[in-house]
């Protein structure tokens, strides 16, 4: 399986999150899963890349090639793809891959995981998005999202869209629980009464 995982390059988040990002690389490569992530070195993107690495794992990044020139990149990746720019990284991590995993992060993570959850409602993609709901970081957002349910901005059935797991030993079975999404996507994409 080719994971897709979303997830920051802060330095200075609390390192749990590191850790949690860590044991996420090692438990993928273990179990014989490609990591392809943003390619960057630092936080925990450097965290998950280095526990899938140790684990003797494949690991790509995707990085536009402006923080290439920046020296983010992660030195010893198996694969490191330079892109032009962040549209189309984002492009690239999602093409091909069989289950998105969203770790806690910033804009650039939140962004990436909305684009991923409208493709999905839209019928463009349709393979598991989890959430890593370390330290409780995504139950706001899950409150959030079923108040724009309630709110009627979105229908329902969006709600399985995505699942959250507290733990990265939960990832890997989550995404194997998770049925391929729904080919009638498109007629349930508008909000009905």
């Amino acid at each position: 399986m080719r994971i897709c995982v979303y997830c920051a390059s802060s330095q200075e988040c609390d390192p749990h999150y590191h850790e949690v990002a860590r044991r996420l690389g090692v438990l993928l490569a273990t179990a014989g899963c490609t990591l392809v992530y943003g390619g960057g070195s630092a936080g925990s993107m450097g965290a998950v890349a280095d526990g899938a690495l140790s684990a003797g794992g494949e690991v790509v990044g995707i990085l536009p090639k402006f923080m290439a020139d920046l020296e983010w990149g992660h030195p010893g990746l198996t694969r490191l793809e330079l892109v032009e720019d962040m549209r189309e990284r984002k492009h690239r991590l999602l093409t091909g891959s069989d289950a998105v995993v969203a770790l806690p992060g910033g804009c650039g993570t939140l962004e990436e995981l909305f684009e991923a959850i409208t493709l999905k409602r839209l019928g463009l993609y349709f393979n598991p998005i989890i959430l890593l709901n370390t330290r409780g970081f995504y139950t706001p957002l899950q409150g959030f999202m079923e108040s724009v349910i309630d709110e009627r901005f979105m229908n329902t059935e969006h709600l399985s869209m995505w699942s959250l797991v507290d733990e990265p030993e939960a990832v890997l079975p989550a995404i194997q629980a998770t049925p391929r999404w729904r080919e009638d996507a498109r007629e349930i994409a508008v909000v009905r009464r």
